[in-house]
C-alpha cells in the first residue's frame, strides 16, 4: 500500500501553509495527498454569528471551505492525486488515526509561542504524543523558496545508533527527495565524575577523550544511512551543550528540522520530550517530530 502524505486543515493560515508544504512533498516523493478536516458541530454560543448554527449548514460550510483550500493545491499541482475527507468526530483522535495510515501528517503551527490550530492544549499534545508516524509542523509564513538549494535538513542524533534511527532515516529520505544536504547534530555535555562505568571509561580512553568519543559515536550512527543514501551530502556536527541549544544554533540554515520523540507519561497525560518541545516553540523552519519505533 502506498501511504499518502496527509495534511490536516482547519481554515487557518497556518494549516493552509501546511497544506501547501504537504502538496510539494507529495509531488517530490511521488505519493498521493490526503486532506483531512476534523470537526465537531458547534453550539451557537461557541461560534461567530456569520457561521450558520444548525448542523447541516455547518457541514455545508465546512465542505465548501475545504474544497476551496484543495482547489488552490490542485491548481498548482494538476497531476497530483488528491483525496479529501471531512470527518465529524473528536479532533485529536481523528488526526491520530489519520497519521497511522499516512507517510506523515502535516499540520500548521504558530510562530514563536504556543502551538495553535489543531495543536491547542491537550489536542496538540495528544496528536504529537500518540501519532505513530512522523508529524510535521509548518508555520504560516513558510514559503517554497525556503526549500532552495543550500538550506540543510538538520536532524538530531543521541544515544546509541538505534536510538535515533527513525529520525535519521526520515531526514535522509527527505534530503534525497530534495537534493539537500543532511546535517546530523550530536550534542554532548560533561557528565558527573561517576557517570561512566569502567567499560565506558576504557572506551573513552581509547577514543582519546570525550569529544572524539562523541564523534565516533555519531559516525557509527550515520554510517548505515551514508551507505543507503550515497548521493546525499552529509555534515556531521558534534558540539558541547544541551541538545536544544545546539540544534537551535544551526536552525538558521535549515529548511527542515527533524527530531525524535519519546513519549513521557505523567499524571496529567502524555508529554513529548523537551528537545522536540523546544524546536516546536523556537525553530523558524518546519519541524518534523518522528516517533521512535
Amino acid at each position: 500500500m502506498t501511504r499518502p502524505i496527509t495534511a490536516g486543515v482547519d481554515g487557518s493560515q497556518e494549516s493552509l501553509a501546511a497544506l501547501a508544504w504537504a502538496a510539494r512533498e507529495a509531488v517530490r516523493r511521488d505519493r498521493p495527498l490526503r486532506v483531512v478536516h476534523a470537526w465537531r458541530v458547534q453550539t451557537p454560543e461557541l461560534i461567530e454569528s456569520a457561521v450558520a448554527t444548525d448542523a447541516d449548514s455547518q457541514a455545508q460550510w465546512v465542505h465548501s471551505a475545504v474544497t476551496e483550500a484543495v482547489g488552490t493545491v490542485t491548481e498548482r499541482h494538476p497531476d497530483l492525486e488528491v483525496t479529501t475527507d471531512v470527518i465529524e468526530g473528536p479532533v485529536a483522535d481523528t488526526l491520530v488515526a489519520a497519521a497511522a495510515d499516512a507517510e506523515m501528517l502535516v499540520l500548521g503551527s504558530r510562530g514563536h509561542g504556543r502551538i495553535v490550530g489543531f495543536l491547542v492544549g491537550s489536542v496538540g499534545q495528544q496528536v504529537l504524543a500518540e501519532a505513530t508516524r512522523p508529524v510535521v509542523l509548518v508555520r504560516a509564513g513558510d514559503q517554497a523558496s525556503s526549500e532552495a538549494a543550500g538550506r540543510e535538513i538538520v536532524v538530531g542524533q543521541q544515544g546509541d545508533p538505534e536510538d535515533s534511527a527513525d529520525a535519521l532515516r526520515f531526514a535522509f529520505e527527505t534530503a534525497a527527495a530534495r537534493g539537500a544536504t543532511v546535517r546530523v547534530v550530536r550534542a554532548w555535555s560533561l557528565p558527573p565524575v561517576f557517570a561512566y562505568s569502567p567499560g565506558s571509561l576504557k572506551l573513552l580512553d581509547e577514543a582519546g577523550g570525550l569529544e572524539p568519543y562523541e564523534q565516533k559515536a555519531l559516525a557509527a550512527a550515520v554510517r548505515p544511512l551514508r551507505e543507503r543514501f550515497p548521493d546525499v551530502p552529509v555534515e556531521e556536527h558534534v558540539e558541547m551543550g544541551s541538545a536544544s541549544q545546539v540544534l537551535l544554533s544551526v536552525a538558521g540554515t535549515a529548511q527542515l528540522m527533524v527530531v525524535g520523540r519519546r513519549t513521557h507519561r505523567t499524571a496529567v497525560g502524555a508529554r513529548i520530550g523537551s528537545v522536540a518541545h523546544g524546536m516546536l516553540h523556537h525553530a523558524d523552519c518546519p519541524v518534523a517530530v518522528v516517533p521512535h519505533a
